[in-house]
């Protein structure tokens, strides 16, 4: 199976080849490197620029202003903050120009903590990106959806921020992407750069073929009847361990949802499940504070108020300026597995 990195470059090789997608583009994006995570190995129209977050952005938007698609890279969502004023530029286009003006760019950024990055490197920015109006935003949790997500979000008008957590990069998929080999080894020897000289290489692409996800779906990844826990990015591999560890010891049937985009959100996923389940918790790694998910919590309460047994809740990053470099820093700082489930065996215990 494809890990996310390699998905990524399957679907920039895909759009390249099939949606007119010409410039794809970024800090170390183009040969020799192609990307930090090699998420852009070996893409045919990908394309190195300086270290300039600000020049990135006002180039993108200028290419898709004058008509065309093209993915824009920031290496760390960490490095993209003097950019905001940009964003609402390119956020607000589309809509102000009445639709003259569409804004097909996408800007990839991985996001997050899990790579023990310290400080500059382990932000996540779905709670700031979810103020700028304009924007969609994904974030996938597998290889599968990585590549479905970012097809769609090439095909879309509007601007939309794809933010792979950088701790999934590496992390193989569950299922095979339409086309790909069905040996990972070949699929590493097609795609997969070579340590040393890479002048003479090139990769050799495999027929992979059109696989979308619907942008603003959510996705049921385990059914439950007795808690709905809503999370996204690479929490989703963190609370199903939660789930199957509350199954496994207390019998608690919990359901999962994967909300994939932050915005649009699929309301009524959330909405079905919790009159169901009558019990909700959000998890994610952004601070507390302003956090997206206190939204979400907002929304629940204001909407399915009679329809709880127990008050909503979130589990997030402590509010704290930045992440030390040691682990012990970094576990006490986001979400641990621990930490959800003694806070989901609550909620359910609580009595209505």
């Amino acid at each position: 199976m494809a890990n996310m990195a390699q998905a990524i470059r399957l679907a920039l090789h895909y759009a390249h080849k099939n949606y007119q997608l010409n410039d794809v583009f970024g800090q170390d994006v183009g040969a020799p490197l192609g990307g930090v995570f090699t998420a852009t190995q070996g893409v045919e129209c990908a394309w190195n620029t300086p270290l300039d977050e600000r020049g990135i952005i006002g180039m993108a938007m200028g290419i898709a202003m004058a008509g065309q698609r093209c993915v824009a890279e920031i290496q760390f969502a960490d490095y993209i903050f003097n950019t905001i004023d940009l964003l609402k530029i390119a956020g607000n286009t589309n809509w102000a120009s009445y639709g003259q003006y569409p804004m097909p760019l996408v800007v990839m950024t991985p996001v997050g903590a899990g790579i023990r990055g310290s400080m500059y490197h382990s932000h996540s920015f779905e709670s700031w990106a979810s103020r700028m109006a304009g924007w969609k935003i994904v974030i996938p949790s597998d290889a599968l959806d990585a590549y479905g997500l970012l097809l769609s979000s090439i095909l879309d008008p509007n601007p939309v921020l794809f933010m792979p957590p950088k701790a999934l990069m590496r992390v193989k998929g569950e299922s095979l992407i339409p086309g790909e080999p069905d040996n990972e080894k070949d699929l590493k020897n097609m795609i997969d750069a070579p340590l040393g000289d890479r002048t003479e290489w090139f990769a050799k692409w495999p027929d992979v073929q059109e696989y979308l996800v619907p942008i603003g779906k959510a996705k049921v990844v385990i059914p439950g009847n007795q808690l709905t826990m809503v999370t996204w990015g690479r929490y989703v591999q963190i609370c199903k361990q939660v789930a199957e560890k509350l199954k496994s010891e207390l019998g608690y049937q919990v359901e999962l949802i994967d909300l994939r985009s932050i915005y649009p959100y699929d309301w009524q996923a959330i909405k079905a499940s919790v009159q169901k389940t009558k019990r909700i918790l959000f998890i994610n790694e952004d601070t507390e504070v302003t956090n997206f998910a206190e939204h979400l919590c907002y929304r629940v309460t204001q909407e399915l108020f009679y329809d709880l047994w127990a008050r909503p809740q979130v589990v997030a990053a402590k509010n704290i300026p930045g992440i030390g470099l040691h682990p012990n820093l970094e576990d006490a700082t986001v979400p641990h597995v621990d930490e959800i489930y003694q806070a989901a065996k609550a909620i359910i215990q609580e009595v209505p």
